[in-house]
């Protein structure tokens, strides 16, 4: 006899859960604070590994529809000098451990594949508390509550389950993104359009860089990444968009023209996206019913990982529920086993340590020794 499972948060860790759990005939209901599923967007390329992601996608039975959504080419990557020059090129030969695909399509592949009424839309948790033997209340900001003896937090970086297993949390890590889109690049951006290639593309330099995908139809998304103290941002002013671009821009003042035009060209209004990390490797003491997955659990600096840890936190997550069907706490002492070292790894690229973004090291040259070292 399997308990029902209650996930709070309807990302792709908590979707994840939620459809291995389904293919193993377990009950469970997802309540996710976003009124439905085309409320947000749910952000750009997002490469899924073949170690982590992948593993994920093929316990909940996915891959064929996974594969169906792969944009090709887009595992096509170069590094270039701020001035312009191409320092490293790799191709994409459909071969590659990291097909590319828009983060959203995957979402909705996940919620395809639940039974309808799964995902309880609009149900934003103002709560969480113990009521003894395993079980929790779950009370929502329109006053109505739950009752489950096995609660899940997929809530992702300001979780409002953790509070029940931990007291940490999250502060700035000291960068932050700002995203921009150019639309109709080839023939509205051909300079920037040409710079970023088939693919991705990396402009490092200490402190700072610049970070272009190409996206589905004809689109670029920029993401600048500079470290700065939160100051420093509260003083740009992001309501008004041309002073606040013109800001970021002038942060690489000197670059080649057509890295800036990612920047300053840019179609939409710029958007801060500060980077927040809980502290690496932490832990809690087992707690009766209640368990986190993904970004609730070890948020940490973006870094290529966090949306493929959450998937696999949500499919062995799932496979441990199905393999103790009279007890929960074995699946969830098995879980977090698993859990705590694997996503407190070191951030690593096929073996070698990434270093930070204020090294001397994190420019052009040192990512292209950091490549060729992991694959020797």
């Amino acid at each position: 006899m399997h308990t029902p499972v209650t996930i709070i948060g309807a990302g792709l860790g908590g979707l994840t859960l939620a459809r291995v759990l389904h293919v193993h005939g377990i009950p469970v209901t997802v309540h996710e604070a976003e009124s439905s599923a085309g409320a947000r967007t749910q952000g750009g390329m997002l490469d899924v590994h073949d170690y982590n992601g992948q593993l994920a996608l093929e316990a909940a039975g996915l891959m064929d529809e996974f594969r169906a959504i792969v944009l090709e080419g887009r595992q096509a990557m170069r590094v270039l000098d701020p001035d312009g020059t191409v320092m490293f090129e790799q191709g994409d030969d459909g071969m590659g451990g990291r097909p590319e695909v828009q983060r959203g399509e995957l979402r909705q592949v996940l919620l395809d594949s639940l039974p309808v009424g799964t995902v309880r839309w609009g149900r934003k948790v103002s709560g969480t508390r113990a009521l003894g033997e395993g079980r929790h209340e779950v009370t929502f900001a329109d006053g109505g509550t739950v009752v489950t003896s096995l609660l899940v937090g997929a809530d992702g970086a300001w979780s409002r389950v953790r509070p029940l297993l931990s007291d940490a949390t999250p502060s700035y890590a000291g960068t932050s993104f700002v995203e921009t889109y150019l639309f109709g690049a080839d023939t509205r951006h051909p300079a920037a359009a040409k710079a970023v290639g088939g693919g991705s593309m990396i402009a490092p330099s200490p402190g700072k860089e610049i970070h272009a995908h190409r996206e589905s139809g004809d689109t670029l998304h920029t993401y600048v990444v500079l470290s700065k103290p939160q100051d420093w941002f509260a003083a740009v002013d992001f309501t008004d968009a041309a002073a606040a671009t013109a800001r970021i821009a002038a942060e690489f003042e000197g670059w080649a023209p057509e890295l800036r035009s990612l920047v300053s060209d840019g179609d939409t209004a710029p958007v801060l996206r500060p980077h927040y990390a809980l502290p690496t490797g932490l832990r809690w003491d087992r707690v009766p019913g209640v368990t986190l997955l993904g970004d609730a659990a070890h948020l940490a600096v973006p870094n290529g990982e966090g949306a493929n840890l959450a998937m696999l936190d949500g499919a062995e997550l799932g496979k441990a529920l199905a393999a103790y069907p009279d007890g929960i706490e074995g699946a969830l002492a098995d879980y977090e086993q698993a859990m705590f070292p694997r996503s407190a790894e070191a951030v690593t690229y096929e073996g070698v340590e990434v270093e930070g973004i204020d090294s001397e090291n994190n420019t052009a040259q040192g990512l292209i020794e950091m490549f060729t070292e992991g694959r020797r």
